[in-house]
């Protein structure tokens, strides 16, 4: 069975920065692209975006323009974990962060749809006040 579980979250102001930390277990994670997606549960209708990309050998990194150059993804494919430094935050970086297996479509960061629903992990939230 599957198992996520995001870490290092918590309550910052802007310009702060976090390291975010994501243990996967219950599949071959060395074998997987990876990436970390975002939701704000308190603005209804908002779909969970992707926010970066790392692929399996750490050879290839994706960001999406908002993030760009203040986030950094990696991973340690030992330790079955994936990272996400997060540098100058900005209000609008508030939500729950979690971690899945990932490609990237049109430009887009999406999970594989093998991904099930229920492999969700809880998230790990952060917020930053302005």
């Amino acid at each position: 069975q599957v198992q996520v579980v995001e870490s290092g979250g918590t309550s910052v102001q802007a310009g702060d920065s976090l390291r975010l930390s994501c243990t996967v277990s219950g599949l071959a994670f060395v074998g997987y692209d990876m990436g970390w997606f975002r939701q704000t549960p308190e603005i209804p209708g908002k779909e969970r975006e992707g926010v970066s990309f790392i692929s399996w050998d750490s050879k290839s990194t994706y960001y999406i323009d908002s993030v760009k150059g203040r986030f950094t993804i990696s991973r340690d494919n030992a330790m079955k974990t994936l990272y996400l430094q997060m540098n100058n935050l900005l209000y609008e970086d508030t939500a729950v962060y979690y971690c899945a297996p990932a490609r990237i479509e049109t430009g887009t960061i999406v999970v594989p749809p093998t991904w099930a629903s229920d492999n969700w992990g809880q998230g790990t939230r952060v917020t930053v006040s302005s």
